[in-house]
């Protein structure tokens, strides 16, 4: 592989296109306007420069990755990548009439990957003809600092896919690990239900956000509790998730608690909104 594209210039577009460009990959960063990609191409150009004021990244190296990075807002500017790798709006819908633009678009050989956390990769690959070449690629926010990637193979993935698709998650210096095509793969799986427990704990009053927080993170080692760790991911990011993932399984533990609910209708999101469980900027 020698040319990335990356679909989306969000927080986590951003964060993808920079660690490519960084291992040493062409990298051509799309997204659907002008003032988005400026967004995008600012976001990654302050998180280099931050690396080298923190020591972790040479200067030269800084500009040698910069250079590496093409913004677009034509899907058409993809046509020649090798991997192209898909981080924007949760919606089923809209992930399906993209990837159906791309397989039109792209060259037969090109592998793609969705980013997404809990949507299931084969629904969106039934959108294409290359269901065999298609994956999921799941990385962490923020991600030029978190190692881990979760390569997610489809019954439809081929063995060389899903090998490329893990080589590729180690050349960018990542950790990866493979799971199957079930929503929240490994770790939001896992990770959810406990989060909407801490929830559950406070809305019964088992123990003030403080107390819940400080007993997961003292108690259990954590560097963060979970009521902190919400407010940090975003309110409306894990009930959305929730939602997916209880219309997945079926199953209560996947269910959003009335509280959830009712702090994302009043728009208390986390840091993002300056208040969640916690209140941030004054």
């Amino acid at each position: 592989m020698r040319k990335v594209g990356v679909l989306g210039a969000g927080l986590m577009g951003s964060g993808i296109a920079e660690v490519c460009a960084k291992a040493g990959y062409d990298t051509v960063v799309r997204e659907v306007s002008e003032d988005l990609v400026k967004k995008g191409l600012s976001r990654i150009e302050g998180s280099l420069s931050k690396a080298v004021d923190k020591g972790k990244l040479a200067a030269a190296d800084r500009d040698v990755a910069w250079k590496r990075i093409s913004s677009t807002t034509r899907l058409e500017d993809l046509a020649d990548c090798d991997i192209v790798i898909e981080a924007i709006i949760e919606n089923l819908d809209v992930k399906k009439e993209t990837y159906a633009a791309l397989d039109r678009i792209c060259k037969p050989a090109t592998i793609f990957c969705s980013n997404t956390s809990s949507l299931t990769i084969t629904e969106m690959s039934a959108a294409t003809q290359r269901a065999d070449r298609f994956a999921g690629l799941h990385f962490f926010n923020p991600v030029p600092v978190m190692k881990l990637v979760e390569v997610v193979r489809t019954i439809s993935t081929s063995d060389e896919t899903a090998s490329a698709v893990f080589e590729f998650a180690r050349s960018l210096g990542k950790e990866p690990i493979r799971t199957h095509d079930n929503s929240g793969f490994i770790v939001n799986r896992l990770l959810v239900p406990y989060l909407l427990d801490a929830v559950r704990a406070l809305e019964e009053g088992v123990g003030t956000r403080e107390d819940i927080d400080k007993g997961m993170e003292l108690g259990c080692g954590h560097p963060m509790g979970p009521l902190k760790l919400l407010d940090f991911v975003g309110l409306d990011t894990t009930y959305a998730i929730a939602e997916i993932m209880f219309d997945e399984y079926r199953e209560k533990r996947f269910a959003a608690p009335p509280l959830l609910k009712r702090m994302v209708l009043a728009g208390r999101y986390g840091r993002k909104s300056g208040r969640g469980f916690y209140e941030y900027g004054g």
